[in-house]
C-alpha cells in the first residue's frame, strides 16, 4: 500500500471520499488503492482512521441480481431463526445470547 498521505478530520481534499460516501452517491472503490486516510482524534484511545478513494477512479454499483437478493433474503432469514426453538424470533438473534430472548431468560417469560 506504500505511504499515504495523513489528513486530520473534515480537511481531507475534495475529490476524495470514503467507502459510505462513495456508497451515497452510487459508487464503490474498484480496486483501486487507498488514496488518502483522515484521523479523527478521540481521548482515551487511538485516532479512528478512515480510508479515502479517489471520485474519478470510482466505478458505479454492481446492480442487485435476483439470484444475489434471493441469497441475501435467505441469510437475513436465518439471522432470525432461533437454534433451540426453531421459530422466526422476528428481530435478528443477538450473537452474544446466540437465541432468542424467550429461549434466554426462560424464568422472566414465565412471570410475566
Amino acid at each position: 500500500m506504500g505511504a499515504v498521505p495523513v489528513y486530520r478530520w473534515q480537511l481531507a481534499p475534495d475529490g476524495l471520499a470514503t467507502r459510505r460516501q462513495l456508497r451515497a452517491i452510487g459508487l464503490r472503490p474498484g480496486g483501486q488503492d487507498v488514496a488518502a486516510q483522515i484521523e479523527r482524534p478521540r481521548r482515551r484511545r487511538g485516532p479512528l482512521v478512515a480510508y479515502l478513494y479517489s471520485i474519478e477512479q470510482a466505478k458505479p454499483v454492481r446492480p442487485m441480481t435476483p439470484a444475489k437478493r434471493a441469497a441475501l433474503a435467505k441469510a437475513n432469514a436465518a439471522r432470525r431463526r432461533c437454534p433451540e426453538c426453531d421459530r422466526d424470533a422476528g428481530y435478528v438473534i443477538p450473537a452474544a445470547l446466540g437465541m432468542c430472548a424467550p429461549c434466554a431468560y426462560p424464568e422472566e417469560q414465565r412471570a410475566a
